[in-house]
């Protein structure tokens, strides 16, 4: 089992840029962390964290392969976020997105994709316990 955390803090660069954080655990200890600068200007914390879910999927994606060539298949992939409106968008696409959520671009959607395949499952985590939260504060 996969567990990974994915956190991001909205426009706290001085070029009102945000910052993702995110780890991938299989249960004690972090076996990858990543702090990272977003490459481009969002317009809400919630689009935010959907860059944020799209930056760093791609690590679960390869580590999710690369165990499986290796023979071992995984019984499940949880991926945690802590903004509830986020996990909205990502399982359900852009269908029901209302005109103020409509300049989300769909390439940030793949997640959806990932979600339907069943190769991931995304969950609720409260801020408090974040794991990820850490990640986002930029030095």
């Amino acid at each position: 089992m996969i567990n990974e955390w994915v956190d991001a803090a909205y426009a706290v660069h001085p070029n009102m840029r945000s910052h993702t954080g995110g780890c991938i655990s299989f249960g004690l200890g972090t076996l990858h962390a990543r702090s990272t600068k977003q490459k481009l200007n969002t317009k809400s914390s919630t689009e935010a964290e959907i860059v944020g879910m799209s930056d760093y999927l791609l690590f679960n994606i390869w580590l999710r392969m690369f165990l499986e060539e290796q023979g071992h298949f995984l019984t499940k992939n949880i991926v945690y976020q802590d903004n509830q409106s986020a996990i909205k968008m990502e399982r359900n696409g852009r269908n029901p997105c209302t005109g103020n959520s409509r300049h989300v671009d769909i390439r940030y959607f793949f997640v959806k994709d990932r979600i339907d395949k069943d190769e991931i499952s995304v969950e609720y985590c409260p801020t408090d316990i974040m794991l990820a939260d850490f990640l986002t504060k930029p030095l």
